[in-house]
């Protein structure tokens, strides 16, 4: 138990540490993991556990926001293969001019080995990825869903790498699982309905994950988390999806932390091996403008290639399990695993760093790339008109719904929707809200707007205290002169609101007590 104790008080000391840096907590985590490997401490035999716990946990949660018409698309399928194939010889040649100039470990190496090293230098991390779009409430954004999308495909191709490799195809019985997924999606969603909110559904999700998700997919060959993954795909777009997600959120979150910490204890270190894994850092300035430039030829806005290539712009922990494949295998050296350790746990510093920074990034971008004209850019894209609506409500969940619905019917003004996900807004609009799906925390959202100078009022019901935040700023920028209303969850939220101009602060429990307080003297009148 001491152990424990104090394996938790060090990833906290180095995780508050960043925090208070202002910089993201999961360098603190990775930090926490190569200091404890350094002075000696033995890792907790259940860490490895903890952290494949995780990474299942998480792509489950993914596959429960994931669109799979969003993994057919060209700037997904035709960037991914596009982006291996060049990231692939980019690395390739970087290896053999080191190689040429006598680095070791790398010294008469074969031009098939320095291949197999820049592949599986090629991926990019997912849960990096998702953590920090989970910090910045972006998940759902379009450049968010472009970069999921993409790691989705990369997934599947270290999946069959990953099989051919090890010589022994899955087994006969992976075909029927395949083709029993569908029906099993059906029976799940029957048993959810009748799974009340609570402990109960965080139990389901996990059982989900865990059993015909990752247990089912490696009894017969195939890579567990692509289970876990393939497991939330079934569940997605059920009513009830987003409120599974959010349960499993904290113990994912948790669980992650075990994650970034066993990175650090991937071998002993030499100066040779951390200076190769430091050294191959290089390429992902390369990595990095190779997605810029191929997102950009399908037409996105500069905004969607530079910020989807910055969050992609780091080594993954699926190379590092290409690595110890090809190590077991007998392709690569031991102490190729350490350099790829470092490497990877380099590139999220770098990752981090430059993710903190993605606004100031944008705008040098902007001074280089020229822009597509608005008729030509994808159709996700596009301008956004409010048209002729004097109430636009930001954020359609249960507040906005409700801030729509009384705008409406009982002050009769024309309302507008504004909604990011896209499964909302096509249930919303077969009810009858008219939405338009877009992101008002995505700050060119605002720069897209043809005209707000005929609306009266603006309802801010986002979720997230940062969302809300920006809206109001760029609400400001704009010289907006109707009035903004929004809603806020802590008090502190409420003086920041204040101070950015809001007009209406609403923290939700008293207007949910006032609304409570309003129905039953409404019920009251009725029964008199």
């Amino acid at each position: 138990m001491s152990d424990v104790a104090f394996f938790l008080a060090a990833t906290f000391a180095a995780g508050l540490l960043m925090s208070v840096l202002r910089l993201p907590a999961l360098l603190g985590f990775l930090c926490a993991g190569f200091v404890l490997d350094a002075l000696g401490v033995t890792e907790l035999p259940y860490l490895d556990f903890l952290a494949h716990l995780g990474v299942a946990l998480l792509l489950f949660g993914i596959g429960l926001k994931l669109d799979v018409r969003s993994l057919l698309s060209r700037e997904v399928w035709v960037t991914t293969g596009a982006h291996l194939a060049l990231s692939v010889a980019a690395g390739t040649g970087f290896l053999w001019v080191l190689a040429l100039a006598g680095y070791p470990l790398l010294a008469g190496v074969g031009v098939d080995t320095l291949m197999l090293i820049a592949f599986a230098l090629a991926f990019s991390s997912t849960v990096f990825v998702v953590k920090v779009l989970e910090d910045k409430a972006e998940l759902q954004s379009f450049y968010g869903r472009v970069a999921i999308g993409i790691l989705v495909m990369q997934d599947l191709a270290a999946v069959v790498f990953m099989t051919t490799t090890q010589g022994e195809l899955p087994s006969i019985w992976a075909v029927p699982l395949v083709l029993g997924l569908v029906p099993f999606g059906w029976v799940a969603r029957r048993v959810w309905d009748h799974i009340p909110p609570g402990e109960l559904q965080a139990l389901f999700g996990l059982a989900v994950a865990l059993g015909p998700g990752y247990a089912a997919f490696d009894a017969v060959g195939l890579q567990g988390d692509l289970g876990a993954l393939v497991a939330g795909m079934l569940l997605a777009g059920d009513r009830a999806a987003s409120e599974l997600s959010h349960s499993l959120f904290m113990l994912k979150d948790l669980l992650l932390v075990g994650f970034f910490i066993s990175i650090g204890f991937g071998g002993p270190a030499t100066t040779q091996t951390v200076g190769l894994g430091l050294t191959l850092l290089l390429l992902l300035p390369v990595q990095i403008l190779l997605y810029v430039w191929l997102l950009d030829r399908h037409r996105l806005r500069r905004r969607t290639s530079v910020k989807a290539s910055l969050l992609l712009g780091n080594y993954s922990e699926f190379g590092l399990i290409v690595v110890a494949v090809a190590v077991s295998a007998g392709m690569l050296e031991e102490p190729w695993l350490v350099v790829m350790s470092v490497a990877v746990a380099g590139s999220f510093v770098l990752a981090a760093l430059l993710n903190a920074r993605s606004d100031s990034v944008l705008r040098l971008a902007r001074g280089v790339m020229r822009g597509h004209p608005p008729t030509q850019v994808h159709p996700h894209e596009r301008p956004i008109s409010f048209g002729s609506a004097r109430a636009v409500v930001m954020g359609m969940g249960r507040v906005g719904r409700s801030a729509y619905r009384e705008l409406s019917g009982a002050y009769g003004l024309e309302v507008l929707g504004v909604e990011n996900d896209s499964h909302r807004v096509h249930d919303l609009r077969a009810e009858g809200f008219t939405i338009v799906e877009a992101d008002a925390a995505d700050r060119d959202f605002w720069s897209r707007l043809e005209s707000t100078r005929q609306v009266d009022v603006v309802v801010l019901a986002m979720p997230f205290h940062g969302a809300s935040r920006l809206a109001l700023e760029q609400l400001a920028a704009g010289s907006f002169s109707g009035v903004v209303a929004v809603v806020a969850r802590y008090d502190t939220e409420v003086r920041d609101y204040e101070e950015l101009g809001a007009d209406v602060v609403v923290h939700i429990f008293e207007g949910a007590g006032a609304t409570l307080a309003e129905r039953a003297a409404e019920a009251l009148a009725d029964r008199e």
